[in-house]
């Protein structure tokens, strides 16, 4: 079968404060503003990560155009247990970024550890949205799972 898709574009994170949200994504984690317009019905906000034009997050509040009330009160409740997926980054340092997030005071989730793929950590967005951020170690899809066959068989 033949799709035609071609790219990842843009992605949705839900939040619940399109401003605190830019305070978040672009003061703390170092995104950029790509796209910010009033559109009547909805304000369409989208930021990237410098030097790459995509893919990028569209920040977007429940609601809209594509909710009903009753729909968008039920995202917002799923949005603050965390239950609506997550962002999963890379670092180049990702302990100093560790370091420079928690002095941030941003809320860490498990501090970094070591994986099969690299050293990674977790934190959360104001809104309860889960964040990973990973510095890979560029071992293999089979070291990886290798690696997570022989911790299972230790358990």
């Amino acid at each position: 079968m033949t799709t035609h898709v071609s790219s990842l574009r843009i992605t949705s994170v839900k939040v619940l404060d399109q401003d605190e949200a830019l305070d978040f994504y672009c003061g703390k984690l170092g995104f950029e503003v790509r796209d910010d317009a009033d559109l009547g019905f909805m304000r369409w906000l989208t930021i990237g990560l410098p030097g790459q034009e995509f893919p990028q997050l569209l920040l977007e509040l429940p609601g809209g155009p594509q909710q009903d009330a009753e729909t968008a009160a039920a995202v917002r409740d799923l949005l603050t247990k965390g239950a609506l997926g997550g962002v999963f980054l890379t670092s180049d340092d990702v302990l100093a970024t560790y370091e420079t997030l928690r002095d941030a005071g941003v809320d860490i989730t498990q501090e970094p550890v070591e994986q099969p793929y690299g050293t990674d950590f977790g934190l959360r967005d104001p809104f309860g949205n889960p964040i990973r951020i990973s510095q890979l170690s560029g071992a293999t899809d089979e070291e990886i799972e290798r690696a997570y066959r022989e911790q299972a068989d230790r358990v």
